[in-house]
């Protein structure tokens, strides 16, 4: 894969976890953002505070400073403190923005560089894959937590259960062609049509 096909795909896979989670979160009541499975569980809301302070300290200076910041409390991302959908969704886009504004002043050049976290050095390509390895673990607790909630209202973000057969049907009966899943016409968060 070429180096500004990687970034163009990177940036695309982010943006699709973001968009589902946010569909995920969607279809749930405000209270449910807040629910905790158990005392050792995280609820919506924490993996939110910590997926935010997680992507702002990676992130922010990226090419130029260790990805574990001095301010970060990591540790406080584990406590919830947020009391409204508002909130939370403000944390989101604050760590979405600085993910993909980074992400999106990334050149090819740039993927052999080495930058830091906490003082273990990695190319710029290996510390985006451990953010692509890492934000997908989250928004599927996120994706999960929000279905046990949601309970008979819930609407899929990936192929129906049931409708595999149709929908590759229909994927079959187009032109076979290179493109990036989610950008192949009507599609829900997942990419599925």
């Amino acid at each position: 894969m070429e180096e500004s096909n990687y970034l163009e795909s990177v940036r695309k896979l982010f943006e699709y976890y973001k968009k589902l989670g946010e569909k995920a979160m969607e279809q749930v009541p405000d209270p449910a953002l807040f629910y905790q499975p158990d005392e050792t569980s995280n609820n919506i809301a924490v993996i939110v505070k910590h997926l935010s302070g997680n992507m702002r300290s990676r992130w922010t200076d990226f090419l130029t400073s260790d990805g574990e910041k001095e301010w970060r409390d990591r540790d406080g991302e584990f406590t919830d403190t947020f009391g409204s959908r508002e909130i939370l969704m403000q944390a989101w886009e604050a760590g979405w923005h600085c993910l993909l504004g980074a992400i999106g002043d990334l050149g090819p050049a740039d993927l052999d560089k080495t930058v830091y976290i906490r003082n273990e050095g990695h190319t710029v390509t290996e510390a985006i894959n451990r953010q692509l390895a890492h934000v997908p673990y989250h928004i599927g607790q996120i994706v999960y937590i929000a279905k046990m909630q949601s309970g008979n209202h819930w609407h899929t973000l990936s192929i129906a259960r049931n409708a595999s057969a149709d929908y590759n049907r229909d994927k079959f009966r187009k032109e076979r062609a290179k493109r990036f899943f989610t950008d192949t016409g009507e599609h829900d968060a997942s990419g599925h049509s």
